[in-house]
């Protein structure tokens, strides 16, 4: 039955779907300088407020505990604020978390239409942006 298109259980193929293409799709991103540095600021931002709310609860916890009585090890207070603060942190922060998803894909295309450049310059074409822009070269405007 191979010969018919079909695989060894006598099922049509199914073409696979993606699973990140269930999402809305989102507005399309332009490539803009100094991307990757609001990235990192973004992300450094994103990550220091997460430990911190981990801290946080960890210090919480612990002195939680000292306050009822019961004698709480660091580790374990550390352990559950990491567990509490992962849901936490996603609804807490999710304005920082956005910020660093944008900043992602913002840096993503720029590479994309890099790469799409080089691409068209290794077979011969001309490239899609003139490279004498004068818009991008110093004028030191964002």
């Amino acid at each position: 039955m191979n010969s018919e298109g079909m695989n060894p259980e006598g099922e049509k193929p199914v073409a696979k779907k993606s699973s990140a293409k269930k999402q809305a799709p989102a507005a399309p991103v332009t490539p803009s300088p100094g991307a990757g540095r609001r990235l990192a600021v973004d992300l450094a931002l994103f990550t220091g407020a997460r430990i911190a709310l981990v801290i946080a609860l960890a210090a919480g916890i612990y002195l939680l505990g000292n306050v009822v009585g019961i004698d709480v090890p660091v580790l374990v207070a550390a352990f559950f604020a990491v567990i509490i603060a992962l849901p936490l942190g996603m609804v807490l922060f999710k304005g920082l978390r956005d910020r660093v998803n944008v900043g992602i894909a913002t840096v993503d295309a720029g590479r994309k239409a890099q790469r799409e450049n080089l691409t068209a310059r290794l077979r011969g074409q001309e490239s899609s942006k003139p490279e004498g822009n004068d818009k991008s070269k110093g004028s030191g405007e964002a």
